[in-house]
């Protein structure tokens, strides 16, 4: 099979050169090949790495861990619980800026892309970057996790002092890659409306990682869209 070659930013590229060329790596991107000849699949493929894009390597200083794509049409761009402007705003991504309301009393804004919070470091990855359209869950198991828990053993690894936000038992099943001693996690339930009741709601995270920041005499993020 032959080498991938994907649309990443080139520090990010550089950094994760051995899983592109691992063997599980190739089998992901044959299997997303066959599946693109059947079934329309969630991200376009120049969105696939959107998160890595817009949040080099060493601008990260947020990391905020979701599952797998959005599965319906619009509204994956590369970037966990964000769509595109103009898409509704789903159900989780409704509570969160509920929660930002309530804890910086910043109100909802009309849209949900979160590009900008990804411009000012915090990287938005979901742990399966691809989906197919309208089954949640449909690529998972098939290599992508791998290549993400690589992503976050990298950057546990070779930066100090970031902020993992793992809300839900899927993100905070991550913990133990993350070297406790050098970084700091924010755990919470997830918020689904299934369980934003269970702990979500009221977990202050946005002013949290900003205190942390401060500490650290790190830019706050602007969480305000």
């Amino acid at each position: 099979m032959e080498k991938v070659s994907p649309v990443i930013e080139v520090g990010w590229k550089d950094l994760l050169t051995d899983e592109f060329n691992a063997e599980y790596f190739l089998f992901l991107k044959e299997f997303l090949l066959e599946e693109k000849k059947k079934f329309p699949v969630y991200p376009p493929g120049t969105l696939i790495f959107n998160a890595f894009n817009l949040t080099p390597f060493p601008e990260v200083k947020v990391i905020i861990l979701g599952q797998d794509p959005y599965h319906g049409h619009g509204q994956a761009h590369g970037l966990c619980f964000s769509v595109p402007a103009g898409i509704s705003k789903p159900p989780s991504l409704v509570n969160i800026f509920k929660e930002i309301q309530d804890d910086l009393g910043i109100p909802p804004p009309t849209h949900g892309n979160l590009e900008k919070w990804a411009r000012q470091g915090v990287l938005l990855l979901n742990a399966t970057l691809t989906v197919r359209a309208n089954i949640a869950g449909s690529h998972q198991n098939k290599g992508w996790e791998r290549f993400t828990d690589s992503v976050i053993r990298h950057l546990s690894g070779q930066r100090e002092k970031l902020i993992f936000v793992l809300w839900g038992n899927f993100a905070i099943a991550k913990e133990s890659l993350i070297d406790k001693q050098k970084h700091y996690i924010l755990k919470a339930a997830h918020p689904s409306p299934l369980s934003a009741s269970k702990g979500f709601f009221g977990c202050r995270h946005f002013s949290k990682i900003n205190e942390i920041l401060r500490s650290n005499n790190l830019q706050e993020i602007d969480w305000k869209l």
